[in-house]
């Protein structure tokens, strides 16, 4: 991992964040909308830090993040949140002294329990605590590299089952979420997964959907589990994100992990995100 020097796209300037990964974006205001120039730009960009956060921002309009999102390929259906009136496509993240969970609160890639997980998540925040509701992410191609030659030897052959049965069921009672007789996605993917893009190689399980590795027994998985979690979530890989007003993040879930701090009760804090499609891990 080194010091990538600042970029400059056009108006857009990306300077990086820390050395692990992640890029601050200055010189657009997504409000606005984007042309191909700035799309192009920011997909590259997205592909070389993981995760953008853009600096300077105004509310946009649901309907402009929507458009923004298709940019990037068709948009993810959360197979749990509630949908926003108007717009199915927007989640709205919203956490305050009467929820019971908040989202993301533990490691995660998002929806890794579908059979196409998404290929990036864009959210912006607008309602704030004063102090606190931080975001970590961490780089899984960091966390590949870092394991041992024998290790990715062994783990490249295995699958691994993505459940959210244990995630989903009444998560959304109290926002009027009624799931009775639902059935919640489930999915086997490569525990090493191969970037469709950049062709980089990356740990792709997590403590929040993945719980057995199918070829192994299970105390073996267990104990293979819980060693990948722990190693994925190393502070050598991570960064901390501190959120100003209207901030937006743009994270890349084929190679990144991230977890929302909830330190912040009883205050509040509001955004809005959408999700784009992927594709089966491979």
């Amino acid at each position: 991992m080194t010091h990538i020097p600042v970029t400059s796209e056009g108006q857009i300037v990306v300077t990086p964040f820390a050395p692990a990964l992640g890029a601050e974006v200055r010189g657009i205001d997504l409000a606005d909308g984007l042309d191909e120039q700035s799309y192009q730009a920011i997909r590259q960009a997205l592909l070389r830090y993981q995760v953008l956060f853009f600096k300077e921002q105004t509310e946009i309009a649901a309907e402009t993040h929507v458009e923004i999102g298709r940019m990037f390929g068709d948009l993810h259906m959360h197979p749990a949140a509630p949908q926003m009136s108007g717009h199915p496509e927007i989640f709205v993240i919203h956490a305050h002294k009467d929820s019971k969970v908040a989202n993301g609160e533990f490691w995660h890639s998002d929806v890794s329990c579908d059979e196409e997980p998404p290929l990036g998540t864009m959210l912006q925040l607008h309602i704030l605590p004063e102090v606190g509701g931080d975001t970590l992410f961490a780089n899984m191609y960091a966390a590949y590299e870092a394991l041992s030659e024998p290790f990715r030897e062994m783990l490249s052959g295995l699958t691994a089952l993505h459940e959210s049965e244990h995630v989903y069921r009444g998560r959304y009672s109290d926002r009027g979420v009624e799931d009775h007789g639902k059935t919640y996605p489930q999915a086997v993917h490569p525990v090493i997964r191969t970037h469709p893009e950049t062709g980089r190689k990356a740990v792709y399980v997590n403590r929040t959907f993945t719980t057995r590795i199918n070829e192994l027994s299970e105390p073996e998985s267990k104990a293979i589990l819980e060693c990948l979690f722990d190693h994925c979530e190393h502070v050598d890989f991570q960064i901390r994100y501190r959120w100003e007003r209207y901030d937006v993040a743009f994270w890349d879930n084929r190679c990144a992990m991230h977890r929302a701090i909830w330190d912040y009760w009883p205050a509040e804090r509001q955004g809005r995100r959408v999700t784009i499609k992927g594709d089966r891990p491979s």
